[in-house]
């Protein structure tokens, strides 16, 4: 078996030499599937004193079928990075459903379920890598909830370092080849973050490569807690991470001036999985697989991009047609 150390060699050798493709959206193709409140359940979960329906990381534990179903169809478009099906499995979140306790096994078992579909997949000639996801939880260090007090906080930087370092023991345990902290709308939050993964790592001697991905909330380019995509990048550069990127919020056309921002100030490898187009009035997203790997593929030729993918909307579909676009494109080369 690979160790951590060859596995993270072999990553940046695959990233020096193409652009790798990032999976689609997991929340997408939970919601096809029309789960009700019993699927969500399961038999472990029948007799639980709060509705579990929406709560797509219980479903590594009741449904493991679904799950694995969802990583292999996108392994089958082309993916060469899953992310595993754990983006609020952090104690903060799953305080929700009252479900604090399982954060450690969600996150061992969502990484198992993607280790064990990148195996079955994956071969010398095109390894697959699993991306351990690390989620910004639905709390902010940054702003105060409450609009006649500023300065009240409902959370701090122990408490989100404390949660994400459980969430990272379980995802390194369950087999995840990296960190893919993403969707960060607070960077104090990303802070957290990356402050438990170092203390993880080092604790572990595992050098295990760390992405890390911001969303731009609208079209000021900003994050939500008021950082320019340069600001950003500074903030978080201390922690050396094998990519920096944008996910979320915005779709490819949207996305484009951030992401040119971010390849001319950031001297590591860039990253991107915008979502399939902007939201319509129903909350659904319409832009379809071929016009939105068409955008992907201009990233590509203007040298912005090294790892592709998706975010909410995004399908299997997007994925194929996105790997097929930017097959023979170069990838950006790190700056000097």
């Amino acid at each position: 078996m690979a160790t951590s150390h060859s596995r993270s060699e072999l990553l940046l050798a695959l990233l020096q030499r193409r652009i790798l493709v990032l999976d689609g959206a997991m929340g997408t193709m939970v919601q096809r599937l029309c789960l009700s409140e019993a699927d969500f359940r399961g038999q472990r979960f029948r007799d639980h004193g709060t509705d579990l329906s929406g709560n797509n990381d219980i479903l590594c534990l009741t449904q493991p079928d679904v799950i694995r179903g969802i990583h292999d169809a996108y392994l089958q478009a082309g993916a060469d990075i899953i992310e595993t099906n754990s983006f609020n499995a952090n104690a903060i979140s799953l305080a929700d459903y009252h479900l604090e306790t399982l954060a450690y096994e969600l996150n061992y078992s969502a990484a198992a379920l993607a280790k064990e579909s990148t195996d079955r997949v994956g071969s010398a000639e095109r390894p697959r890598f699993v991306a351990g996801v690390v989620g910004p939880t639905n709390r902010t260090a940054s702003i105060s909830p409450d609009v006649n007090n500023p300065g009240y906080r409902n959370v701090n930087f122990d408490i989100l370092k404390n949660s994400y370092s459980e969430s990272i023991r379980g995802l390194l345990d369950g087999g995840a080849d990296l960190l893919l902290i993403e969707t960060v709308f607070d960077t104090l939050n990303c802070k957290a973050a990356i402050y438990a993964a170092l203390e993880v790592r080092e604790a572990r001697q595992q050098p295990v490569p760390i992405m890390i991905s911001a969303t731009i909330t609208d079209r000021s380019g900003r994050t939500l807690s008021g950082q320019t995509v340069t600001a950003f990048w500074h903030a978080v550069a201390h922690a050396k991470p094998i990519t920096v990127g944008l996910n979320c919020a915005l779709g490819a056309q949207e996305i484009r001036p951030y992401l040119a921002e971010l390849a001319r100030c950031a001297d590591t490898y860039i990253s991107v999985h915008p979502n399939a187009g902007l939201p319509n009035a129903l909350g659904g997203y319409d832009e379809t697989a071929d016009a939105m790997a068409q955008i992907i593929a201009g990233f590509a030729r203007d040298g912005l991009v090294n790892i592709v993918g998706g975010c909410c909307g995004t399908t299997p579909d997007h994925i194929q047609a996105m790997a097929a676009a930017i097959e023979s494109l170069p990838p950006r080369p790190l700056p000097q």
